[in-house]
Parts: structure tokens; C-alpha cells; sequence
């Protein structure tokens, strides 16, 4: 994939901001309705790597049908996505899509209320557009480069943190289980007074610090299309990203951290501790 720069992001035309939020938007009320009428209801996995890296229909479905409608109203902007793949040129075009149908498979396929549609516009700088669909709580979370953060329409802007005694902080398995050190980062946090959850979903884990009710969140490693619309959530909401060196970088090569401005460094400092 293209190399995002840590300079300042570039600027997008604004026609094609508007319509990229109108379209994204559109798709994740329509993967909502599928995700909550099919949830646990006899779907169909068909295991990858690991025992819970599962894909079902219900993936396929909401993939083919947001390259279809991509593919029409933006033609000529590639996509990637994790069940089928990257179209022809994604690596070196000025935009792509990146989509995940259904980020938490596992949860959906045991009916456990804890999935996301998640859909992101991204250029050399990042994020442009990105979009999360939370179907269990009946919530679409949208942000553009520049434009702000809205949950259901209505605007988010996070409230700083000055500490991480009592709060909630975030991460997630990888696709082989427990990433190195993630023992010691929760002990690191439990020490602090903090308490660190595992939900299965990336994309929901960082839209909570986006909305507030979380910390931080660290992903030691991911999958840009389980992130992408998230990230574009808690950049524009205010969250700090940054990668395990402390660079700013919207969507880093080697896991992210997305805190809260005023905990960044504590949080930041737990994960270099943990994995040495």
C-alpha cells in the first residue's frame, strides 16, 4: 500500500468530500439492516488462519454490494477489502477505498452485540472520509478531513483526559492470540488504576476513545480496513494517533496507539515497556 506521510494532510475537493459521506453513509445504514436482521442466525463461517478469523455470507454479501456502489459513483478509485482483495492499481492511486463488512466476525456469528461495518476514503495522507456503522446500538459514526466527527448527525468532540486512574483502555488479540508483552500491559495498566478491555472489534475499540468512552486504544498490529474509518473519527474528534515510537502517523506500518491527548504519553510509555 501507498506510504502515508506525517506532514500535514492535503487538501481534498470539497465536492469530493460531500458525496464520499453522502455514499459512505448510504452504505453503512444498509449494512446496518443486514448486520442486525442476520446476527447469530445461522450463519455460515468458513475459518481462515486461526479459530476465530472466520468469514461468513453475510461478509461477502456487504462487500460485493459496497464495490458495486463504489465502483459506480466513484469509478476510477480503486478498493481493498478484506475478503476480496485489492482492485487492480490500489497501491499507487491517488484515493482508495478500504472496507470491512463485518469487523468482529466472531461476536456476529455468536450473536454477541459487538460488530462493525467500517468504510474509509484514504489518500497519502491518511484517512479522507471514514465511516462506522455500530448496527447494536443503532449508531453511524462519520468523519471528513477537516469537517469534524458526528455520531447519528450530531457532532463529537472529545473532552480531555488528565489521567488514566479509572479509565478504560483498549486492545485486541491479534489474528494468533496474545500479542508479545500484552500480559505485562495489562498488568502495566492495572497498576496505574486503569482497566483494559478486549471487545472484539478494532474499528469499535478506537471509536470509543473518539467518543470519550475510553482512554486509549492499542492495536500491536492490524488490518487497514479494520481501522481506517475509526481512525478518521478519532483524528477529527481530537484523539491523538501515533505509532509505538511516538510519531504521528494517521494509519502506521507496525500497530497504532489512539488515546486521549493528556494520557498519550503514559499509555504510549506502558506499550514500549511491555514489548521491550
Amino acid at each position: 500500500m501507498t506510504l502515508l506521510s506525517s506532514r500535514p494532510p492535503q487538501p481534498v475537493e470539497p465536492g469530493l468530500l460531500s458525496r464520499a459521506l453522502e455514499v459512505a453513509g448510504r452504505l453503512a445504514n444498509d449494512a446496518t439492516d443486514v448486520i442486525t436482521a442476520t446476527a447469530g442466525r445461522g450463519t455460515q463461517p468458513d475459518l481462515k488462519d486461526s479459530p476465530f478469523d472466520w468469514v461468513t455470507d453475510t461478509d461477502r454479501i456487504l462487500e460485493r454490494h459496497t464495490r458495486r456502489v463504489l465502483t459506480a459513483e466513484f469509478p476510477g478509485i480503486p478498493v481493498v477489502g478484506g475478503e476480496f482483495g485489492a482492485d487492480h492499481g490500489a497501491d499507487v492511486a491517488e484515493y482508495r477505498w478500504v472496507v470491512d463488512p463485518v469487523d468482529g466476525t466472531a461476536n456476529y456469528v455468536a450473536g454477541v452485540p459487538w460488530c462493525a461495518y467500517s468504510l474509509a476514503l484514504i489518500d497519502a495522507s491518511g484517512p479522507v472520509v471514514g465511516v462506522v456503522a455500530d448496527p447494536y446500538r443503532a449508531q453511524i459514526y462519520a468523519a471528513a478531513r477537516g469537517r469534524g466527527a458526528r455520531a447519528n448527525g450530531k457532532p463529537i468532540r472529545l473532552t480531555d483526559r488528565c489521567g488514566t486512574a479509572g479509565a478504560i483502555v483498549c486492545t485486541e488479540l491479534t489474528r494468533k492470540g496474545l500479542w508479545p508483552g500484552m500480559g505485562q500491559f495489562i498488568e502495566r495498566a492495572a497498576t496505574a488504576h486503569a482497566g483494559v478491555r478486549v471487545l472484539g472489534s478494532a474499528a469499535l475499540a478506537i471509536a470509543q476513545v473518539a467518543l470519550g468512552h475510553a482512554a486509549a486504544a492499542v492495536l500491536h498490529s492490524y488490518r487497514e480496513w479494520d481501522v481506517a474509518g475509526s481512525v478518521a473519527l478519532a483524528i477529527e474528534s481530537g484523539a491523538v494517533v501515533l505509532d509505538r515510537h511516538g510519531e504521528g502517523v494517521p494509519l502506521p506500518a507496525d500497530g497504532l496507539l489512539v488515546a486521549a491527548p493528556g494520557v498519550a504519553d503514559e499509555v504510549l510509555g506502558w506499550w514500549r515497556e511491555a514489548v521491550g
